[in-house]
C-alpha cells in the first residue's frame, strides 16, 4: 500500500506528496480550463502514468530476459473532448526503441524476443461502458 497526500493550494494547484519517498509534485489546472498551465495538469499525470508503466512493464520483461532497453521511449498524446464533458478522449502511445538497444545475452540467446518485437506499441483507451452481469441477463430476459 503506497500513501500519496494531496494538498490544495488554491488558484487550481495541487501539491502532491508521495508517502514512502517523501517526493513531491504540483499539478496545475491547463491554460484552457482556467488554470496557469505551469506544471503538469492531472490529465497530464494519467498520460504520463500509461507511458511510464508500459516503459516500466516493458523493462520488467527485458530484465527477465536479460535484455537491455535502455534509452526506449514512450511518446503519449493526451487528445481532450469536451462533450459530453470535459475529459480524455484518447491516449494513443507510441514506443521507439534502437534495434541495438535490445542485444541479448548468451542466457537469453535462446529466447524468441527479438529488437523487432518491441520497436512500435500502439494502444486505445475506450470510454465505451462494457456491459455488466446484470445488463446481459436483463437483456436476454428482453429477447425472450
Amino acid at each position: 500500500m503506497v500513501e500519496i497526500t494531496t494538498v490544495y493550494n488554491g488558484q487550481l494547484r495541487t501539491t502532491a506528496t508521495h508517502g514512502p519517498s517523501g517526493g513531491t509534485l504540483i499539478t496545475d489546472a491547463p491554460k484552457d480550463n482556467m488554470g496557469k498551465g505551469e506544471a503538469f495538469s492531472p490529465t497530464d499525470l494519467v498520460a504520463t502514468a500509461l507511458a511510464t508503466c508500459i516503459l516500466t512493464t516493458m523493462g520488467i520483461v527485458a530484465q527477465r530476459n536479460n535484455l537491455d532497453i535502455t534509452g526506449a521511449t514512450a511518446k503519449v498524446t493526451k487528445e481532450m473532448v469536451t462533450t459530453p464533458l470535459r475529459r480524455i478522449g484518447r491516449l494513443p502511445v507510441t514506443v521507439h526503441m534502437r534495434a541495438s538497444s535490445a542485444k541479448k545475452t548468451r542466457s537469453a540467446s535462446k529466447m524468441p524476443l527479438t529488437p523487432a518485437r518491441f520497436t512500435r506499441a500502439s494502444t486505445r483507451i475506450s470510454t465505451r461502458r462494457s456491459p455488466s452481469r446484470g445488463d446481459e441477463q436483463e437483456r436476454r430476459k428482453a429477447e425472450g
